[in-house]
């Protein structure tokens, strides 16, 4: 029988988000004879905890859906197991980069990874806690569809079932390796507020996400098409396509990835950085590997959270960050496109040393360039002016520890690399304990 794992990082109140997922992984059951092992990696504490392990309880009652109900000391305990089990050096610092204080959008899921590999399966969906599913004629409108169409089938064999295939002779012998879709509803990221005061400060801001010597006219298209996802349109009906699927049309909320890609590299692991969690999707598209692109998207919205003045304080670091870590990611997605089907080997599997090289090579670049965006960044909020300003001096206190932190998250993402077959090796021989709601625990080795 196939076996997967359906995941959700979570650090908020979502009882309604798991129980929705406990209805997709019923339906990935009875539609696909799938054993679903739904894990619900969860950061919150007290009553919402409580509230979480209710909800997981009552989505683990299909015989064929097993739940994982971990909080962080359950999860801190499995992590400690497979880092002594692996033998790596520096054990502390991995569990750091593994499971660390501050939030980390890449750290969460390739704890996933690990916990999937522990549990057997051969394929990791992902979605989060600040999103929810279509509905059409009444029917939810589930993404594990598509995925559990095609993943790990040979892109010649899932040519039958997609609406368009879009790739050639040569890579009908490849696996697809990846199904995503993307979003709709409010922006993924949330500027918003900064797009509807300046027009053109948002233009200035969104820009940094680019290399600094882009044109004008490359810029510009990739502000009108950045955290915008498949807009507002609601579902009607099902359309798949055969591609390499371009990073820019599937969100993180939305993804799904065959072991043999998520058991040779991680993610990288910076804190409070959003977009640490998409390097996976260039890889596949740099390295030629085959994906279906649906669109069967999920809802987006913001927590109010967001909204508060820590929330905004908190958020407003992530995208900083976030633009800070483009300096090395830009030069890594460079060197990726040009070695192509150079990443992988000869069994179409990703070489974890090319990307642990590219990573520990970009770590030297330059860093005028984020001193650029800094200031670009500081002039854009001064010049909004309110919280926008306010945060600007924290920008301006802060600048150069930002600069620091971005080059070490980056050195942090090769070492984390060059350690992750050991991890991964030692997790399908280590087996879950203490796992909460979760029934009849599978022990390590690869399912069927």
């Amino acid at each position: 029988m196939r076996r997967v794992c359906l995941t959700l990082p979570t650090n908020r109140a979502c009882a309604d988000t798991i129980a929705t997922m406990g209805e997709e992984a019923a339906y990935a059951a009875d539609r696909f004879g799938a054993e679903v092992h739904l894990l619900i990696l969860d950061s919150t504490t007290g009553p919402v905890l409580a509230g979480h392990a209710r909800a997981a309880e009552a989505a683990g009652r299909h015989h064929n859906v097993v739940v994982h109900h971990l909080d962080e000391d359950r999860q801190r305990d499995f992590l400690r197991r497979v880092i002594l089990a692996s033998g790596v050096l520096k054990p502390d610092l991995v569990l750091d980069l593994m499971l660390p204080a501050g939030v980390s959008y890449g750290a969460c899921t390739n704890r996933a990874f690990l916990i999937a590999a522990a549990l057997g399966c051969r394929s990791v969906h992902r979605r989060d806690s600040d999103s929810r599913y279509q509905v059409l004629d009444g029917e939810t409108v589930f993404p594990v569809h598509h995925e559990l169409a095609s993943l790990g089938r040979t892109a010649a064999e899932a040519a039958a079932g997609v609406d368009e295939n879009l790739l050639g002779a040569g890579d009908a012998a490849k696996p697809v390796v990846m199904a995503g879709g993307s979003f709709v509803g409010e922006l993924s990221v949330d500027i918003g507020e900064i797009l509807r005061t300046d027009p053109e400060v948002y233009y200035d801001v969104v820009s940094l996400w680019a290399p600094r010597d882009w044109p004008e006219e490359r810029k510009r298209e990739l502000v009108g098409e950045s955290f915008r996802g498949a807009g507002t349109e609601p579902f009607s009906g099902d359309h798949t396509v055969l591609t390499h699927v371009d990073p820019m049309r599937v969100d993180m909320c939305n993804i799904s990835f065959l072991d043999q890609v998520y058991e040779r590299v991680p993610l990288p692991p910076a804190t409070d950085t959003i977009g640490s969690d998409y390097f996976l999707m260039h890889l596949v598209h740099d390295g030629g590997l085959p994906g279906v692109l649906h669109n069967r998207n999920i809802v987006n919205y913001y927590t109010p959270e967001r909204r508060t003045d820590a929330g905004f304080t908190a958020y407003q670091l992530r995208l900083t960050k976030f633009f800070l870590s483009m300096l090395y990611f830009n030069l890594i997605y460079d060197r990726m496109a040009a070695a192509g089907a150079s990443l992988l080997d000869d069994t179409f599997r990703v070489r974890p040393e090319a990307v642990a090289g590219l990573a520990r090579w970009s770590a030297g670049a330059d860093r005028a360039e984020n001193a650029h965006r800094l200031d670009v960044l500081g002039r854009s909020y001064r010049r909004l002016g309110g919280r926008y300003a306010d945060f600007a001096d924290i920008l301006a206190a802060r600048g150069p520890r930002l600069l620091e932190e971005a080059q070490a998250d980056i050195e942090d993402f090769a070492l984390l690399t060059e350690v992750w077959q050991p991890l991964m090796a030692a997790s399908r021989t280590t087996g879950l304990r203490g796992t909460g709601t979760a029934t009849g625990a599978v022990p390590g080795g690869h399912g069927s």
